[in-house]
This record gives C-alpha cells, structure tokens and sequence, in this order.
C-alpha cells in the first residue's frame, strides 16, 4: 500500500484504541459506511455523520451499540462544532476522526460550471476544514488522537473529466501535510487517505475504464490497516508506482518547465 517517497511513523493502534471513540463523517454510503462497519466490528464505539438521517438510522441498527447516529450537514460550522461536543457528551473522548464527507461531479470544457465547483468546494474543502476546527481543540488539548483525511490520487495530477474534484483534493492533501508537523508536536497524528477508484455511488456515474477497481468494503480494509500501521500517507488501492502511473496515464498534462537563464 505504501509507495517509496510516501512517509511511515510509528503511532499505530494499540489493542486499547479498539474500545475507543471514532467519529466517520459521509458515513451514509460509500467508503465512510463501510469503513464505519469495519471499526464498528473491530471494537470500536464509532459515530457516524452525514445529512441523510435515514440511511445513518439503518446503519447504526445495522450493528446493535457500537454505531451511533449524529446526522451533520458538514458545511454548517456551527453543528459541526455541537456535533462533536454531542459525541464526546454521549459516547466520550474521539481517539479518531475520518472525514470522508464529499462529492464529485464529472465536468469538461462544455460543462465547466463555477457554480458547480463552488459546491465542492463548499462540501469537499470547506466541509473538511469545519470538522477539522471541531475536533483539532479537543485532541491537540488532550495531546492524543488521529484524524485522518479522504483527499484522492486524483488530487495528484489533474484528471480529465475532475478539473473541479481533482483541485479539491489537492487542496485537502496540501493543507494536512501543512497541518501535520503542528499536530504532531502536540501529540495528534494525520493520516492522508487517497484512494484510487473505489465502487461508490460517485464514481458509478463514469462512463470511461477505472484500473485498479474496488469494492468500497476492501477499501475500507486497505484504510484499516493503513491506520493500524499508522500511515502518513495511504494510498489504496495503488499498491506499487506502476499502479499509480496507470491512473495517471489517464492526464495527458503537458509539461511546462521555467529554466533559469544561461549566464555566460
């Protein structure tokens, strides 16, 4: 799952953190339900957030007081704010939070809409960034705890067809690797999600090849053991460079080099 330039450290789980708090936002589908299941069987006492109240009901009765229902609409600072301050009232402190909120819509040069990229911007950068000033007082404040961030190997290179998508996830991995010196010194890890393409209700909407595809439920295996080994960086399900270059082989992005002049 690892790939050479990408960082290791040694904060992995401990067989104590499985009876610990975590807290899953876009937990309604895709990646963040399963991942919820998967700590939800794996011990863990996990919260899950996301707008559609109904589909968290049926998850949370899915696997009977482990999974917890706290709806959230992620773009509404101040509830993400109370949501946390509901989950550690009612379940305690949140050893990890993964936040997996977000959307994509396919676009191109006809379709290039501002609108519909400032919605993403809204749900997948700022959507991110309100959960992060939720949670980050209360880790950095008992210097223990992960976060971890759904960003995208699209947000690596740019991808036809995810002009809008890509530079949202670019952003996210930009600012946790930002964020991630600070929190360390304060005793709080990042991991950095970045899966390739996934079965999701998003990405069903493709009409064009996906190498590498998987079911959102060994997605969220890949994400386990990646946070158990206490990943930096985990990439899924890209498990080497040719794997990565295979999805990049989908960017024909020209090259654009500013050499500094000769001086004689």
């Amino acid at each position: 799952m690892t790939i050479g330039r990408d960082l290791i450290n040694n904060h992995a789980f401990h067989e104590t953190d499985r009876r610990k708090v975590a807290w899953v936002t876009g937990a309604s589908s895709g990646i963040g339900k399963s991942l919820a299941l998967r700590l939800a069987l794996d011990g863990w006492t996990v919260a899950v957030s996301a707008r559609n109240s109904v589909e968290l009901d049926t998850l949370a009765r899915s696997v009977e007081n482990k999974i917890h229902s706290f709806p959230l609409d992620v773009t509404d600072r101040e509830a993400a704010e109370n949501t946390v301050r509901d989950i550690e009232m009612r379940l305690g402190p949140i050893s990890l939070a993964v936040f997996g909120a977000g959307t994509y819509r396919r676009d191109s040069l006809s379709t290039f809409d501002a609108a519909a990229i400032g919605e993403m911007v809204g749900l997948n950068i700022m959507g991110t960034v309100n959960c992060l000033q939720a949670i980050m007082p209360a880790m950095t404040t008992r210097r223990s705890g992960r976060i971890a961030v759904m960003a995208s190997v699209a947000g690596y290179t740019g991808l036809p067809g995810a002009a809008g998508y890509g530079a949202t996830k670019a952003a996210l991995i930009n600012m946790c690797e930002a964020l991630y010196p600070e929190l360390e010194r304060q005793g709080v890890q990042m991991t950095i999600i970045n899966p390739g393409f996934v079965d999701t209700p998003l990405t069903r909407q493709n009409d064009f090849p996906m190498p590498f595809l998987i079911s959102s439920e060994s997605a969220a295996e890949y994400i386990m053991r990646g946070l158990e080994r206490g990943e930096v960086r985990d990439r899924i399900p890209v498990e080497d460079e040719s794997g990565l270059e295979a999805i990049e082989g989908a960017s024909s992005k020209p090259e654009v080099r500013l050499d500094a002049p000769h001086v004689a």
